[in-house]
């Protein structure tokens, strides 16, 4: 049966698995406010279909999905065992020099939904950073989560005093053009951010499928962030 919208997502696609580009904007699981969400288009075509993990609905990228209970189970414990290795891709406010940059910083979740570092009540937690490239004001850093805490990227990038472009909730700016084409001029309603949305992509994600053969996926930036990138490499590639 073709689904439309997401037969255009896929990027893997096997007797056990499912693994999409999931768009951003569309929340993984059913949200209160808004009833559109991948696990229930998949389960339109795929009826008993779980979802391995999750991404936040702002964010796009590499999703896995389990077609039965014996794929779940064996990708669960996976990432219970910090066997899947997930790269993420994402454009931060400043000038960054990460060079596979530790923090180690516990986080908990409070009643507001969002994450604070606290060392006594937060959990381990732990992400890789390194630069890829740098920009006049703004670089592109490949991001390597070990643990997968609610917002654990978006909270440590803050720390590292370089949050997420878009990411309001975490200290994060918009880019809008005018801020790194010289001389442009702002038309009425044309003052819009270049990516709006927490400019974050889940680039790849790597494991051993149940029948031991490795396995790597990659998901291509979606256009509003390779517009993003495009823009910033034109305009604003000086040091």
């Amino acid at each position: 049966m073709k689904n439309p919208i997401l037969d255009d997502l896929v990027l893997f696609e096997n007797d056990d698995l499912l693994i999409i580009n999931k768009p951003a904007g569309i929340s993984t699981l059913e949200d209160r406010h808004d009833h559109l969400n991948l696990l229930g288009l998949t389960r339109k075509k795929y009826p008993h279909i779980q979802t391995c993990h999750r991404l936040d609905k702002d964010t796009s990228g590499a999703l896995i999905f389990a077609k039965n209970p014996e794929s779940y189970r064996s990708i669960s414990i996976l990432f219970e065992h910090r066997k899947v290795e997930k790269v993420y891709h994402t454009v931060v406010c400043g000038k960054s020099d990460f060079n596979e940059k530790e923090i180690n910083m516990p986080i908990v979740i409070r009643s507001s939904g969002l994450v604070f570092l606290d060392k006594l009540e937060g959990k381990p937690s732990t992400t890789f950073f390194t630069t890829l490239k740098n920009f006049s004001q703004w670089s592109l850093v490949e991001c390597r989560p070990v643990t997968g805490r609610k917002h654990q990227i978006r909270i440590h990038l803050k720390y590292a005093q370089h949050p997420i472009v878009g990411d309001e909730e975490y200290g994060g700016k918009d880019i809008y053009l005018v801020d790194i084409k010289r001389k442009y001029a702002v038309s009425d309603g044309e003052a819009k951010p270049i990516i709006g949305r927490v400019a974050l992509h889940a680039r790849s994600i790597s494991f051993n499928m149940p029948d031991g053969n490795p396995l790597k996926v990659e998901a291509p930036y979606p256009k509003d962030f390779a517009v993003l990138l495009k823009q910033l490499e034109k305009y604003a590639s000086g040091s």
